[in-house]
């Protein structure tokens, strides 16, 4: 389906921008999607073809290109989403992570794409009532996404109905404040504990600014790639990773037919990737 809005070459352009600009692959079955954030676009910036708001879009400042990137995203998530993977970071990753650390070193979690929360601070609520080493450590958890506007809403931090659908009424009860009957608000001690940061994940720079980390949430953003940009995240996601450090992806996700970087660690409750620990050859005896 078309609105007529494009051409084949225009479609074929615009495509190739945005992969460029993000990494995301929309194809002639997407069309009308795409036609239809376009036609939104143009009306946002008062510009009357496709053709005025291509060249308004590339203009050296880029004023657009962000609120551009916002409207091509797919922000579906709630609370305690593919909540396996969240038993074994409690169960088994968490614990092997801290093997080799002691009590008060930090254990840092990054969460990418958080969208407008749900994922990140479902790890933080998680943490806090299933992991009884919680309080022994440094928990830093960062959630980041390229659409600045799901951004914000996560840091305001109210949600409805359908957000909290898969949590139980003591835990909405004890980590939210009912705003009206339609709307929650997530208490300040976890709002506060959750730092969040943009980033496009296909630019090295971009992730390595937040350091590494223990473990990476990277839950069904892959399948919005090609193959090449797919292996350009996954030795981005590998190098943001520490030594022995496990990589989630979603359920429909499989790091092992993208990149031979990770290992496949199987546990009890989930399948996940780790970058393998250092291995450095033992200290010759005299």
């Amino acid at each position: 389906m078309s609105l007529g809005l494009v051409t084949a070459e225009q479609f074929s352009q615009l495509c190739e921008y945005l992969y460029r600009e993000t990494g995301l692959v929309f194809s002639e079955q997407k069309r009308y999607f795409v036609e239809r954030r376009i036609a939104e676009r143009m009306d946002a910036t008062d510009t009357k073809s496709f053709a005025s708001y291509f060249a308004y879009l590339r203009n050296p400042g880029k004023a657009e290109l962000e609120p551009f990137i916002n409207a091509f995203t797919v922000n579906e998530t709630y609370f305690y989403r593919e909540d396996y993977q969240l038993r074994c970071l409690t169960r088994d990753i968490l614990n092997s992570r801290i093997a080799d650390k002691s009590p008060g070193d930090s254990v840092r979690i990054w969460s990418l794409p958080c969208s407008t929360g749900e994922e990140p601070y479902s790890l933080a609520m998680w943490l806090l009532e299933n992991w009884p080493e919680v309080d022994a450590y440094e928990i830093e958890i960062i959630g980041s996404d390229i659409d600045t506007a799901v951004l914000e809403a996560a840091r305001a931090a109210v949600y409805g109905k359908r957000a909290l659908m898969r949590l139980n009424d003591g835990l909405i009860e004890r980590y939210f404040e009912m705003l009206d009957d339609q709307h929650w608000r997530l208490i300040e001690d976890l709002r506060s504990s959750v730092l969040f940061a943009p980033v496009n994940a296909v630019e090295p720079k971009e992730v390595r600014q937040f350091g590494r980390f223990d473990v990476i949430f990277c839950r069904n953003m892959l399948i919005y790639f090609d193959d090449a940009s797919r292996r350009v995240v996954a030795e981005n996601l590998y190098e943001a990773l520490l030594p022995g450090g496990y990589l989630c992806l979603g359920h429909a996700e499989s790091m092992s037919r993208i990149s031979a970087l990770f290992e496949i660690c199987r546990f009890e409750d989930a399948i996940v990737y780790r970058r393998p620990p250092d291995r450095r050859p033992p200290e010759k005896t005299r």
